[in-house]
This record gives C-alpha cells, sequence and structure tokens, in this order.
C-alpha cells in the first residue's frame, strides 16, 4: 500500500503536538484529518500542511461524544479515504490536589482522554481492519507514573497504556498495531498554562525542568512527531503495544 494512498486522523490537532504531528504525517505522504473540538480553531494547521503541498481536512468533533465520533469518522472516510492511521491525541488538565478536585474535574479528563481514544478507535478500526492494514497510536504520558496535583490526568494517561496494550492484542491479527507514546515536559501551549497555574515564569519554568532531565532541554512538539511518525510507518510493523517514553532520558 503507498504512503500517498494512506489517511491519518489527529485528534487535539489545532495546536501543540497534535499540529506538529498532522503536519508531519502529511510531509510522510498522509492525507490528514485535523480534528478538534473547535472546526475554525483548525484552520492554522491545515494551511501549514497545504502550504507545504499536503491535503488536509479541518473536522470539529468531541471526542467525548459517541453521535459526534461516528459522523467525523464517517466524513473523513467520505472527503478524504478510509483512515488507516489514528493519532489519539486529544486532551485537557483538570488539575488540582485530591481533597480539591471535583467529580466534574475527574470526569472531564476520563471523558476526553479515555473515552475519547476508545470512541475514536472503535470508529476507525472498522475502516483498518477491512483495510488489513493501521496504526493506532496513543498519547499517554510521564504523568502515567504519578504526579502531584494530576490524579485525574495521571490515572488517564495510565489507562490508557492499558488501553493501547489490549487493542494490540485484539487488533494484531488483522495487521493493526497500537502502541502509546508518554511524552515527558514538552513545550506547549498546555504546560505554558500550567507554569501559569503555579506562578511561575514559562521561561523560567522550562529552565527549571531542563536541568532534571539528562539531554539537559525540554522536549518541543517536533520531538513526538517523528517517533509517531516511525510508529505508524511499514518500518515498525513488528512493534505493536509498546509504551515508549520520550522524555529526553529514561523513565518507565
Amino acid at each position: 500500500m503507498a504512503a500517498s494512498a494512506r489517511v491519518a486522523i489527529v485528534t487535539g490537532a489545532a495546536r501543540g503536538i497534535g499540529a506538529a504531528t498532522a503536519v508531519r504525517l502529511a510531509r510522510e505522504g498522509f492525507a490528514v484529518a485535523v480534528c478538534d473540538l473547535d472546526e475554525a480553531a483548525c484552520a492554522g494547521t491545515v494551511r501549514a500542511v497545504e502550504e507545504n503541498g499536503g491535503r488536509a481536512l479541518a473536522v470539529g468533533v468531541d471526542v467525548a461524544d459517541a453521535g459526534l465520533v461516528k459522523a467525523a469518522v464517517a466524513r473523513v472516510a467520505a472527503e478524504l479515504g478510509p483512515p488507516l492511521v489514528l493519532v489519539n491525541n486529544a486532551g485537557i488538565l483538570r488539575d488540582n490536589l485530591l481533597f480539591k478536585m471535583s467529580e466534574d474535574d475527574w470526569d472531564a479528563v476520563m471523558s476526553v482522554h479515555l473515552r475519547g481514544a476508545f470512541l475514536m478507535s472503535r470508529a476507525a478500526q472498522a475502516h483498518m481492519t477491512e483495510a488489513g492494514w493501521g496504526r493506532i497510536v496513543n498519547l499517554s504520558s510521564v504523568s502515567a507514573l504519578g504526579n502531584r496535583g494530576q490524579a485525574n490526568y495521571s490515572a488517564a494517561k495510565a489507562g490508557l497504556q492499558g488501553f493501547t496494550k489490549t487493542l494490540a492484542i485484539e487488533l494484531g491479527r488483522f495487521g493493526v498495531t497500537a502502541n502509546a507514546i508518554a511524552p515527558g515536559f514538552i513545550a506547549t501551549e498546555m504546560t505554558a498554562a500550567t507554569a501559569t497555574r503555579v506562578g511561575a515564569d514559562f521561561e523560567e519554568f522550562k529552565r527549571a525542568a531542563a536541568r532534571q532531565i539528562p539531554v539537559r532541554r525540554v522536549g518541543v512538539p517536533e520531538d513526538i512527531a517523528g517517533v509517531v511518525a516511525f510508529l505508524v510507518s511499514d518500518d515498525a510493523s513488528f512493534v505493536s503495544g509498546q509504551v515508549l517514553y520520550v522524555a529526553g532520558g529514561p523513565r518507565a
């Protein structure tokens, strides 16, 4: 199957890791469905893809809504072609210490990260199994190992790892692989918001983080996009059910 014939869906692709991933996959020859909660917010990513000669489609979807997910995947299949790659990147933060965390904070994070990945994977896998080839990449986090103030996010990101391994077991016979990437500190709007929440200057926040990372720098979205590009390639056809920590040093 020629890479140029393949279609990829990237959720949470309006900015950050998702946007970088969409642009990188377009460079690799994929037509890319740029999905985010606000379709209009996807315009910048679509433009970046098209300026580099790629093909992209902006799709607004709440990944936690089963009906909207089904409709979005159907639209991608109709307008771009059957999606054979899915990158479940959509995510939100609702950080707080356990005794301050509300039920809404917990439920919102679980809905986007876990329910969203489940619904998107369930909808997309039908196209992959029919084609006999597919790739699912779920974005976990080093927070899966535990992180103060992130009981909800840590639980969701750890859950995605178990979800990934189960997908690999169930879908492998159909030529579909499933892997997870667990980023460390990546400089994005989300980490900038975290700095603001704790009252820190973002530049100093990044410098302090870099001092704790063996390679002595924080990550950028393109660091993750490059790993996604490998995991969805034919070269990674024997890699499945794995969690790859991309954090500038050993984590596990």
